[in-house]
């Protein structure tokens, strides 16, 4: 067997269509359905059932996945390893969600940009159920995630940072200065929030369903920042997320503390061999993240 034909393999196996590897590993589509039947010839099995225009792993191809993602991990481990360079190079595919992205990351990006620049960082936003899919897939490398939860099925994580939380409205809103506040007080309040799926909004639904009417949505968190500082409504956002707002006035802590807890955690495919980039990678994510807390 052909390293070349189980990369191959493993990347159609992932994606499960012979259209998008061919373009993801920039072959011509005949060549990757060459390239997999040449595979299966060789192993006298075949590895994938085609159903109409899709596809799915047959039995042995189920089998021969995980033998096929550690061959192409070792692979990858012993060129670096004879690679004899001292500035560490390769791709990185990083899943994460806008607020980490926009504040948790910039100073770890920065720092492989201007340390590392062999090193490629490609971020995916994504949030925590379709990032931790796409790590046990192997489509990334490694995800963040900002979960009450710190086991995952499949994944092995590692928790950052704790990540606080704080209830946040604009400087006329009613609530402003009225202490102790309580679910129920918000009753009346409008909710103004991010997309469904991202989890400190998620939690926050759940805790207020009884009370409070739905969410008006504003998509990104900048744009409910902006509407939240307009009096349309009070929004529970991560801490570092309004710091700024929060020193200057925008926008006005609420009395109200969250009955949960979320982590900020970096998470890759169980049993995954960390090539020396990603590791690196890894690293420097747990030490600036971790500096950057208030319990760090």
């Amino acid at each position: 067997m052909e390293l070349r034909l189980l990369a191959t393999f493993e990347k159609v196996a992932t994606v499960l269509s012979f259209t998008r590897a061919a373009a993801e590993l920039g072959y011509a589509q005949s060549s990757v359905t060459g390239q997999i039947r040449s595979l299966e010839s060789s192993l006298g099995v075949e590895l994938f059932e085609r159903l109409g225009s899709r596809i799915r792993l047959t039995e042995a191809g189920q089998r021969l996945l995980p033998y096929a993602r550690g061959m192409a991990e070792l692979a990858e481990e012993a060129r670096t390893a004879v690679a004899a360079t001292a500035d560490p190079t390769g791709t990185i595919a990083v899943g994460t969600m806008e607020s980490l992205t926009s504040y948790r990351l910039p100073p770890l990006l920065e720092y492989f940009h201007h340390r590392y620049p062999a090193v490629r960082l490609t971020l995916r936003p994504t949030l925590g159920d379709e990032t931790r899919q796409a790590l046990r897939q192997g489509t990334y490398d490694v995800g963040f995630l900002m979960e009450p939860d710190t086991e995952h099925e499949g994944l092995e994580s590692e928790v950052l940072a704790p990540e606080p939380l704080v209830l946040v409205a604009g400087p006329g809103h009613p609530l402003v200065g009225r202490t102790g506040l309580t679910a129920a007080d918000l009753a009346g309040a409008q909710l103004v929030g991010t997309e469904p799926g991202c989890p400190y909004r998620d939690l926050f639904e759940a805790e207020l369903r009884e009370w409070a009417p739905p969410f008006m949505e504003f998509g990104t968190i900048e744009a409910t920042k902006r509407g939240v500082a307009a009096g349309l409504g009070v929004a529970l956002l991560p801490r570092v997320a309004v710091a700024a707002e929060l020193t200057s006035g925008t926008l006005v802590a609420l009395d109200w503390e969250a009955p949960f807890t979320l982590f900020t955690q970096l998470a890759w495919r169980r049993g995954k061999r960390l090539p020396a980039h990603v590791r690196l990678f890894v690293e420097q994510a747990r030490r600036l993240v971790r500096e950057q807390s208030p319990t760090g």
